[in-house]
């Protein structure tokens, strides 16, 4: 019982990683192709760069976003 609830924990914050990883592969291109001038200067500059060309993103990187409140 005690390795279950040392499991589970792991289990969550691997799901997690790997929702933020595929959010990242479905902004990569878009990020590239907009934001180039702001790839350099950190996750929140290029996150707030997206948002500015929010409706010039493909559906994936806008339904990304959208999932994780932005």
């Amino acid at each position: 019982m005690t390795r279950l609830l040392f499991v589970i924990p792991l289990l969550l914050a691997a799901s997690a990683a790997s929702a933020q990883q595929q959010g990242r592969e479905a902004c990569t291109r878009d990020a590239s192709r907009f934001c180039r001038p702001y790839l350099d200067k950190g996750d929140d500059a290029v996150l707030a760069c997206l948002k500015e060309h929010r409706g010039r993103l493909t559906k994936a990187c806008q339904q990304t976003l959208t999932t994780h409140g932005q």
